[in-house]
């Protein structure tokens, strides 16, 4: 056993009291709040032209406080860990919820933790207590490590046009990258517009954003350090929520084929399909190995960090797929309708599968970091 490994053991993968007491009152909220018909009527006449749900936000972020999950208590937030973080995204990966928690309270959350200076303490004061809705200015697709887009900085205002944004549309403040550092720029304001893109998954939405001369506050100095960290929870923690995608298309289609009967037998019954759904839910079982791994690694501040984020999207993405696609087919012909909400599942995991870099992207991210480490 290597010196580093002793120094770093393993996470441990079992939920804990507290997290399950979390997953319990996270899954009744959206239960009451966020069933597939409230999120069909979102999508299909949104307000504001985004199926944000402003109501479910902010029983989430104020109600709860799950927004300041990852923030520590002495800078207004929870003082949780990655692990409670990870448990909250599996929840809204079930029902699919259009809300920013992915955008703003991990990714935004997690480069303002890497800088320093009273701005960003009181602009992460102000998303750990939800008044606040911020997203990282870097596209969508941008996984961990690679180059990203920056706009050009001048006398205090931004200059340029960034492209595939998520959650753009709802965010109060984007957290921008460009040549001069990181900077913090309001959506509200002149210089800013924020043009809305056509995306597969509607419960997330990309956006456009072009700065003509926006006034912005500089974060840091240089924007690497925190965009690299909060693409890397970003990826870590999508893992949890293709766990909770990937579990209720499991969930619901072993229930529909229990029920759904051909030629007078349930259809569950067919060797066929028994052994389909047996494959699958061992990838889900394997799935949530990765994303806890993912999940505690962070939480633990391991230095196998990257390594347990990349291992976790190169598993967790093309599962999510495959329950996604499984449980359209084997729901039979009213999978195939827009009223069934696998659709919705199957749109957010395909989303998701290029979301902070596609399985391919980590798998060379990962051969390339064992690489390194080997002897």
């Amino acid at each position: 056993m290597s010196a580093q490994s002793t120094q770093d053991p393993q996470p441990d993968l079992l939920y804990s009291e507290e997290e399950e007491a979390l997953r319990s009152a996270v899954r009744d909220l959206l239960a009451d709040r966020c069933d597939a018909g409230a999120v069909l009527a979102r999508i299909e006449s949104p307000a504001d032209g985004v199926p944000y749900d402003r109501g479910l936000w902010k029983a989430l972020a104020d109600g709860m406080g799950l927004a300041g999950l990852l923030v520590p208590q002495e800078r207004g937030g929870q003082g949780a860990t990655h692990r409670e973080a990870a448990v909250v995204l599996e929840e809204l990966g079930r029902a699919v919820a259009p809300v920013p928690y992915l955008t703003s309270a991990v990714v935004a959350t997690e480069a303002l933790l890497a800088c320093t200076g009273s701005e960003a303490a009181d602009l992460l004061a102000a998303l750990a207590a939800g008044r606040t809705v911020g997203a990282l200015a870097v596209s969508l697709a941008v996984a961990p490590g690679a180059a990203f887009q920056r706009v050009r900085s001048a006398a205090g205002a931004l200059h340029g046009e960034l492209t595939g944004i998520a959650d753009a549309s709802c965010a109060d403040v984007l957290l921008v990258p460009a040549d001069g550092g990181l900077f913090a720029v309001d959506t509200a304001q002149d210089g800013v517009t924020v043009t809305p893109r056509t995306s597969l998954d509607l419960t997330r939405p990309l956006a456009t954003v072009t700065f003509d001369g926006a006034r912005a506050r500089e974060l840091a100095p240089d924007a690497g350090p925190a965009v690299l960290r909060a693409l890397r929870a970003g990826a870590a923690l999508l893992a949890s929520e293709q766990l909770g995608l990937a579990e209720w298309c499991l969930t619901e289609t072993v229930r529909y084929t229990k029920e759904r009967k051909q030629f007078n037998r349930p259809v569950g019954s067919f060797q066929a399909l028994k052994h389909r759904l047996a494959q699958l839910w061992l990838e889900v079982v394997n799935t949530r190995a990765a994303a806890r791994n993912a999940a505690g690694t962070l939480a633990a501040d391991g230095a196998d960090a990257d390594v347990a984020a990349a291992l976790a999207q190169a598993y967790a993405a093309p599962v999510a797929v495959r329950a996604a696609e499984e449980a359209l087919q084997l729901h039979g012909g009213i999978g195939m309708t827009w009223e069934h909400p696998v659709h919705l599942r199957l749109k957010r995991a395909k989303a998701d599968s290029i979301a902070y870099g596609t399985a391919g992207r980590h798998r060379e991210a990962l051969a390339a970091l064992v690489d390194l480490r080997a002897p």
